[in-house]
């Protein structure tokens, strides 16, 4: 990906445009806000949507717990909620969703998870499901990419946090996207013009952090969208996505497009490159 270029969206913090790469954050960066009150986007969903949104398995409260404490201790919250697993109530307090991973039978397993603004997956699909399972679809994943993972979760320190960043194009600017397969409904009956005027640009900010006593490992993932057409508006910005698009294009291998749904896009993209100049 291009590695220049800084872009501000939905009033989220200046961050180096595209970037994809795991590096460590100092404790007070791990969250980044800037959402009012994401309980009361998340409770809505909790209630319309509960088997999508919510998923823990047994056993995950003692990790859940202590996960919970440290973001209560970060945000000043100092009361856990009652009544409610520690995991879910956390998450109340954060726009990020929240994932747990715990080391299960050998292997790291998503053993609970708060979803409230997914990337084409839901509770179901993933929470028991260990590191292979959860990006088995991912192309080449399972053979290249799952020991260095499994490394990264067993060597993180206690106290550490480590970001990395990834985007995406999507044609809705919706934040709960269980499943994109509605939105892409719509392509055929659009025209090209009508495709790139509805295209945003969906970025993740990702974090890893491990508790000290149980040894879970929370995953969180705050997302940011921005539409197409605002970020290609700025020439400076529109020549580092235009360089970025080019080289995902070019150097990802077909089942990775594919995986990605980028295909589906390209003209549009290519098509409002073009109308930008």
């Amino acid at each position: 990906m291009n590695r220049h270029g800084l872009f501000t969206p939905d009033g989220g913090p200046a961050v180096p445009e595209f970037r994809i790469g795991l590096a460590p954050i100092p404790v007070e960066a791990w969250f980044e806000g800037g959402e009012a009150d994401p309980a009361g986007r998340k409770d809505a969903l909790l209630r319309e949507h509960p088997d999508l949104v919510w998923g823990e398995t047994e056993g995950s409260r003692p990790g859940q717990a202590e996960i919970a404490g440290l973001i209560r201790d970060w945000l000043g919250h100092h009361d856990p909620e009652e009544n409610t697993p520690p995991l879910l109530a956390a998450a109340g307090l954060v726009p990020d969703d929240l994932c747990l991973m715990e080391k299960r039978e050998g292997q790291w397993t998503l053993t609970a998870a708060s979803l409230c603004a997914p990337s084409f997956f839901s509770a179901p699909e993933v929470v028991g499901q260990p590191l292979s399972g959860l990006h088995g679809p991912v192309p080449g994943f399972n053979d290249s990419l799952l020991p260095r993972v499994a490394r990264i979760f067993d060597h993180l320190r206690p106290g550490q946090i480590v970001a990395r960043r990834n985007w995406t194009v999507v044609n809705d600017p919706a934040l709960f996207q269980p499943d994109q397969a509605p939105f892409r409904a719509r392509l055929p009956a659009q025209s090209l013009d009508e495709i790139a005027g509805s295209l945003h640009v969906r970025r993740e900010r990702q974090t890893l952090r491990k508790a000290p006593q149980t040894g879970a490992v929370l995953f969180t993932i705050r997302i940011w969208r921005e539409r197409l057409d605002d970020l290609l508006a700025e020439a400076g910005r529109r020549a580092a996505f235009a360089a970025a698009w080019d080289q995902v294009m070019s150097e990802a291998g077909a089942p990775f497009r594919t995986y990605k749904r980028l295909d589906l896009y390209d003209a549009a993209v290519r098509h409002r490159l073009a109308q930008a100049g």
